[in-house]
């Protein structure tokens, strides 16, 4: 025991702070898992195996296939979410930063404009289907309509 505390006393207190708040983080946790183990309920039935959310007893598979729309757009808010902040860092640091940091900002947010531009031009930020694509449902609806009028209708859209 005495050469624990003689390596203790050689620490710093910084050093003897961080590692009395791991201690005590992995004891509390510790603690509370094994509190849960003891205290915790132990019925097993067949309606505690089912999943529960909400009040609702889930239907179906809970994969459900997305459109790739839907990871790009998170993609994009992403890449353009971390502007700010890179943005917001050098605000607080203008002043150190100087005119270099002026360009580096300008040049940054001139690449992020160019490739807003460049997702606009692509058609990679439209969620409304396009004109060709309604003529295309407007013709389907008339097809399915029986009868000579609908027909001369449909060959002129």
């Amino acid at each position: 025991m005495h050469a624990l505390t003689e390596h203790l006393s050689r620490l710093s207190p910084e050093h003897l702070a961080l590692g009395t708040y791991v201690v005590g983080t992995l004891t509390l946790v510790a603690l509370m898992l094994g509190l849960s183990f003891l205290l915790g309920g132990r019925a097993h039935g067949r309606a505690k195996q089912e999943p529960f959310e909400s009040g609702v007893v889930s239907v179906g598979s809970a994969q459900l296939r997305m459109p790739a729309k839907f990871y790009l757009v998170a993609m994009f808010f992403v890449i353009f979410d971390v502007e700010a902040v890179f943005l917001y860092a050098w605000a607080v640091a203008v002043r150190r930063s100087g005119w270099s940091g002026l360009a580096a900002a300008a040049t940054f947010v001139l690449t992020l404009l160019i490739a807003l531009v460049y997702l606009w031009r692509c058609r990679g930020l439209d969620w409304a289907p396009g004109s060709k694509r309604i003529a295309t449902y407007r013709w389907l609806r008339l097809a399915g309509s029986t009868g000579p009028e609908s027909r001369a209708d449909a060959s002129t859209v």
